[in-house]
């Protein structure tokens, strides 16, 4: 395991660094070579001395290996016209354009691919502004071998481009001709190379890409874009595709097949319940691709992720089916369909790598099933030559090998805790369930119980990293989850297997299927609903190092609750031997019965503890179980004696949710109820604020307009709430995030209404509102969804509250023309807080309290501080969330305004 471990460590040290000085490296590489062959031709001493020198051997060899290898590796990242073009694009971008907080409000997300760049120049035909553009001649014509599925995402930038469907192809370069483009190229230049790169397509040339598979060969033009500043990625550039591909050479006949198998069971799950629909292929195949967002992230919120992100459970499922359990299947007493049908073993386990390598295939090479697969070929090696199978060696063993063969998996967070959950799992987990065991629980229940709890005790510590929360409601939903996960994979994979030749028996067998898929829905959607289903952690290593203190602090205290106590009086028997003799009983009196014999015990028997110890353990599990029941519904009640959140008597709350909007505009006297402006970026995060503020009933939900950052968390604001109505603005687009709004809102049976100009509504006696924009001026053909926000003038009490959306400065400039609001105590700043405003609208409205809605960190460089300073010479207080937290906005009068804050982590 140790030079496993130094593989890795030196894999990711290599990744973190310029590994274009290959010469050093090499020749470090050498040195440890040499080291290693010395010590074992100089080892002296004892067995134990040879041990250890020995293994400080193989961590010197495994360490030059990895070096040599990921040089090797990645040496295709720096080498070749791409690189380069990527490289000569970044330095054409890096002095920065006049205008720049134009550039930066206008960047696109283009997900969480670390190959795709969030630069300005990154945007694929980003709208005119002053970005400073790419040379002409990065346009370049390329041959590409496809490596993996095409992969959909939507930007989520806050221009008029936000909110486009874009899909994400992974290729090798295999030709590449540069000077093709419109620019100053001197001529055409064709050079072969083996580039790795990542494809944006633009949603107009999307359906001609979607149906490519891996192996298929295409020729196409594309765009460099500009080199990444954020160290080694597994790609050399990302490049934006300019039309559609023409195909050079089909798929090969696995892929096609494979192709068929995916397909054919998407197919046979068309007539499921919606959420069987969508869950089963993932939980077969790995195809999340048509999963909605909200059942996503009830999957993440319960842990439950890897179920659908196919992993080891799911090849091992499969390779039970064939050979019997694991601990038999090299015995005279192994089961399955091989001892069934007679195979002999080494055939069986011959059987057992293809439909490992079939299973790769189908799944695709993520890191989950690449661990998976080379652990299982691993064993299944050892079991054809009759050698005794070690798990924990052959995981060792497996991932040493993939690390070599793919060092970019190293940086992988998927493998990561795929292999810490194995570990988990062949280590803690064996032991605990032996303990369990002894303690009487049932052999089922203890296996179940102490998997689920090692799996998530190694991988939490390290989850952190990706997202600063943990489940409390994980190891429960595991457990119900594990009933099902087993029928619905075989039933799943059964209706795979024979979709290509019955459509009508591939769709009852996923008929069949649904019944244990939708329970697995069911329980996470259950689970993601209690309150205090997530509790929030401290982000990056400070996260990990104290959660990781915490679980060996609960590992040891639960060591100490459960160790068995001797009875009063009594000291351990020490024993050099079995005793094998019965035990001595006095015989009976003349004339009584014969006496019978008091039940031997045995480790299964519970230990006996003195009364007074059981009755404290009876109180503490007591005590435990009712702190964990409060903990994962919070009561507001209870919330509010511990916290003082939320206030009494608040008339605006503005959520922190990170890069986006969420006001809560509450009616006084009825606690449960406000009406909601918006919903921001992350349905947890809108989910978590409302229950903190014990919101379940909303007349009113108000989305100001359709960008992401205003409307994505919308299923978190639906979950378990009555909701009147949701109404939006006049212009539906982003396209695709306007489509989820009216989909979201079909499903839970709420109707959308659409904002009129002028409109007046009242929700309490001392809540109403003005819609002050969009109006007759606006003018939808030539505005974008910024300029079509939703802009209120609310009255609470005897306070007014502006709210402006994300309107741009010449949709301001109308309002103030056509609108002329006045004065206001409390201005939510447009745009969150940007340069582009229109101080004479600010001074016409002159708050006395100015809030600004932004993430910590975020990229657009939101506030503008040239904006905040401004609003501090007209006299406002500026708060704002990546500071403040949450923002509660209190009093009935000017006079009694004040604001309270509540801090709160988000990670960012």
């Amino acid at each position: 395991m140790l030079p496993t471990v130094a593989a890795w460590g030196v894999t990711v040290l290599l990744l973190s660094s310029d590994l274009r000085a290959t010469t050093p490296l090499f020749c470090g590489a050498a040195v440890s070579a040499v080291a290693a062959v010395a010590l074992l031709l100089l080892s002296r001493g004892g067995d134990r001395s040879r041990r250890a020198t020995a293994l400080g051997a193989a961590v010197l060899l495994t360490a030059a290996a990895a070096t040599t290898c990921t040089v090797l590796r990645t040496a295709d990242l720096y080498r070749g016209p791409i690189p380069a073009l990527a490289r000569a694009a970044a330095a054409a971008s890096d002095a920065p354009p006049s205008g720049t907080d134009t550039a930066t409000d206008t960047r696109t997300d283009t997900g969480n691919d670390p190959a795709i760049p969030t630069t300005a120049t990154a945007t694929p035909d980003a709208h005119p502004g002053p970005v400073a553009k790419p040379p002409p001649d990065t346009v370049v014509t390329v041959e590409l071998t496809i490596t993996g599925d095409p992969r959909p995402r939507t930007s989520r930038a806050h221009g008029a481009d936000a909110g486009r469907q874009l899909l994400l192809v992974d290729a090798t370069v295999d030709r590449v001709t540069t000077g093709t483009g419109t620019g100053t190229g001197t001529g055409a230049n064709t050079t072969r190379t083996s580039t790795p790169i990542t494809l944006i397509v633009q949603e107009r040339d999307a359906a001609s890409w979607q149906g490519l598979l891996p192996s298929a060969r295409v020729l196409a033009l594309a765009r460099v874009l500009p080199a990444s500043d954020e160290g080694a990625g597994d790609t050399a550039a990302a490049l934006v595709a300019k039309g559609p591909p023409r195909l050079l050479a089909p798929p090969n006949w696995t892929q096609r097949l494979a192709g068929r198998l995916r397909a054919g069971l998407r197919r046979a799950c068309a007539e499921l319940a919606p959420d069987a629909r969508t869950l089963l292929p993932g939980l077969v195949v790995g195809d999340t691709e048509a999963m909605p967002d909200d059942l996503a992230q009830a999957f993440q919120s319960t842990d439950l992720v890897h179920i659908t992100a196919v992993s080891g459970a799911n090849l091992s499922i499969v390779l039970a089916l064939l050979l019997g359990a694991p601990t038999r299947s090299g015995t005279t007493e192994r089961g399955g369909l091989a001892a069934f049908l007679g195979i002999p073993l080494r055939v069986a386990a011959l059987v057992g790598v293809g439909l490992t390598v079939a299973f790769v295939i189908l799944c695709r090479p993520e890191p989950s099933v690449l661990r998976a697969a080379a652990t299982g070929l691993l064993s299944l090696l050892a079991l054809a030559l009759g050698r005794p199978r070690q798990a924990l060696s052959a995981l060792a063993a497996g991932v040493l090998t993939l690390l070599l063969v793919d060092p970019f998996l190293a940086r992988s967070y998927g493998f990561l805790l795929s292999v810490l959950a194995t570990a988990g799992l062949l280590t803690l987990g064996r032991r605990w369930a032996k303990a369990l065991h002894q303690r009487g629980w049932p052999h089922g229940v203890a296996e179940a119980v102490a998997c689920t709890a090692s799996a998530q005790a190694l991988c939490a510590p390290a989850a952190v990293l990706l997202a600063p929360r943990i489940s409390l409601v994980g190891i429960p939903c595991n457990l119900l989850a594990e009933l099902a996960v087993m029928p619905a994979t075989l039933l799943g994979f059964a209706a795979l297997a024979v979709a290509p030749l019955s459509g009508g028996v591939a769709a009852f067998l996923a008929g069949m299927a649904g019944y244990p898929t939708q329970w697995l829905a069911a329980v996470a959607r259950a689970g993601a609903a209690l309150p205090g289903a997530e509790l929030a952690w401290t982000p990056g290593w400070r996260g990990t190092v104290t959660l990781a203190l915490g679980v060996l602090a609960a590992c040891y205290a639960g060591r100490l609750f459960f160790s068995a106590d001797p009875g009063p009086g009594t000291t351990a028997p020490i024993t050099t031997a079995p005793i094998t003799t019965a035990p001595i009983t006095p015989a009976p009196a003349p004339g009584e019965p014969p006496r019978a014999l008091p039940p031997p015990r045995s480790l299964l028997s519970p230990p006996t503890a003195p009364r007074p110890r059981r009755r404290l353990r009876l109180a503490v599990a007591v005590v435990l179980t009712l702190g964990l029941v409060v903990l994962l519904l919070r009561p507001p009640v209870l919330v509010r004696i511990a916290t003082g959140w939320p206030p009494t008597g608040a008339r605006l709350v503005m959520c922190s949710v990170g890069q986006g909007d969420l006001l809560v505009l509450p009616l006084v006297g009825q606690p449960d109820t406000a009406v909601v402006v918006d919903a921001g970026p992350d349905p947890t995060a809108a989910d978590d604020c409302l229950r903190d503020l014990g919101v379940t009933r909303i007349p009113l939900v108000l989305l100001t307009h359709f960008h992401a950052d205003h409307s994505a968390g919308l299923p978190g604001v639906l979950r378990g709430r009555a909701v009147g109505a949701i109404e939006t603005t006049t212009l539906a687009a982003p396209a695709a995030e306007a489509a989820k709004v009216t989909a979201l809102a079909a499903g839970a049976n709420v109707p959308l209404l659409r904002a009129a100009s002028g409109e007046r509504r009242t929700a309490a006696p001392e809540l109403s509102w003005q819609v002050l924009w969009p109006n007759a001026a606006f003018d939808p053909a030539s505005s974008g969804p910024n300029d079509a926000s939703v802009s209120l003038l609310v009255t609470a009490g005897g306070l007014r509250f502006a709210l402006l959306g994300d309107l741009e400065p010449t949709a301001q400039a109308e309002l103030l023309r056509t609108a002329r609001p006045g004065p206001v105590d409390v201005l939510k700043v447009a745009h969150h807080g940007s340069a582009h405003q229109d101080w004479a609208l600010a001074r016409a409205l002159h708050p006395r309290l100015a809030l600004i809605s932004v993430g910590a960190g975020n990229s657009y460089g939101h506030p503008s501080p040239r904006t905040v300073d401004r609003l501090r010479a007209l006299g406002a207080t500026v708060l704002r969330t990546d500071r403040t937290g949450d923002i509660a906005v209190l009093g009935s009068t000017p006079a009694t305004l004040h604001a309270v804050i509540h801090p709160r982590l988000t990670g960012e």
